[in-house]
């Protein structure tokens, strides 16, 4: 798609609905479900780009504010794209519009589409990233792994039973399964016992030392290093390694259909399209492959 000079007129949805939220609107509703003062010090949740006063009709989500992803929530004449992950990071001093993130700021602005995420605020609260994989793998007795100032149910984090105990390898392909990740990376022996599981979604090494002190007999989480890995065998716990792309698409996938029900309370006629073809950045190979013969597979 080619792209336009910048342009004020703002992208309408379509007329004849009872009620017509705003950017503004949606952004009011995250601020209920994850309240910005839940994030992390060093993040930056919210509106990324945008105009707070323009009405909605569609929402595109996406783990990622790619390229790929604006210009789908583009061709679906989407007027939010809604992400886990922020575009912005850091203070911007300067916006190249041929480099990342300018590139994407750039194309929102001319197409009308706010950018707005919903990060570590998300992760810990009630509802969000944790507890999604928590009600994934079926677990009874749920608490916070790492509590957030003393608020109930609010945290980094969730450890809870399972119905029936299994083994480490059995669970391992579970969580493969759910998760729908080519591979998945292990801690531990095939046969070590599971019954007290651990979740923690995207990076969640550090918490390690809480998932054992917790009885957890395993920690699923992403992004999992060298170090952390020693130190879990050191502690006896066991980590199920699903990679940080897959254990954040799949709970953040379903938060956003959930929002559907949230709409529906607030009297909004708002449709949402979730990223159905976004892959994680990173592959693995098990093989040799020589140059100018590998397809960019594994």
């Amino acid at each position: 798609m080619q792209d336009t000079p910048f342009t004020f007129c703002k992208r309408e949805p379509k007329a004849g609905f009872a009620m017509i939220p705003t950017v503004g609107d949606f952004l009011h509703l995250i601020e209920r479900i994850a309240p910005m003062k839940l994030a992390e010090p060093w993040d930056n949740p919210g509106l990324q780009i945008g105009d707070s006063e323009q009405k909605i009709d569609k929402i595109f989500s996406s783990l990622d504010p790619t390229l790929d992803a604006l210009m789908t929530a583009s061709e679906i004449n989407a007027q939010i794209l809604f992400t886990h992950h922020p575009l912005i990071f850091k203070s911007v001093s300067h916006i190249e519009i041929n480099a990342y993130p300018g590139h994407i700021l750039a194309r929102a602005a001319r197409r009308n589409i706010s950018v707005v995420t919903a990060h570590t605020n998300l992760d810990v609260a009630r509802g969000g990233i944790n507890d999604i994989l928590a009600d994934l793998m079926g677990l009874q007795n749920v608490e916070v792994l790492q509590p957030h100032h003393n608020e109930p149910g609010v945290g980094l984090g969730r450890v809870g039973d399972l119905p029936e105990a299994t083994n480490l390898i059995i669970l391992a392909n579970t969580v493969k399964m759910m998760l729908g990740a080519d591979h998945i990376r292990l801690v531990g022996q095939k046969a070590d016992p599971i019954r007290r599981v651990a979740v923690v979604g995207g990076s969640g090494g550090s918490l390690i030392s809480s998932a054992a002190r917790s009885g957890a007999d395993v920690l699923i989480t992403g992004d999992v290093g060298h170090h952390v890995a020693l130190e879990a065998k050191t502690l006896g716990i066991a980590v199920i390694d699903g990679g940080h792309f897959h254990t954040e698409k799949t709970a953040f996938n379903i938060f956003c259909e959930n929002l559907k029900n949230f709409f529906k309370k607030e009297g909004w006629e708002v449709g949402v399209e979730t990223d159905s073809i976004q892959e994680d950045p990173t592959w693995m190979t098990s093989g040799i492959y020589q140059a100018g013969k590998s397809d960019g597979t594994a």
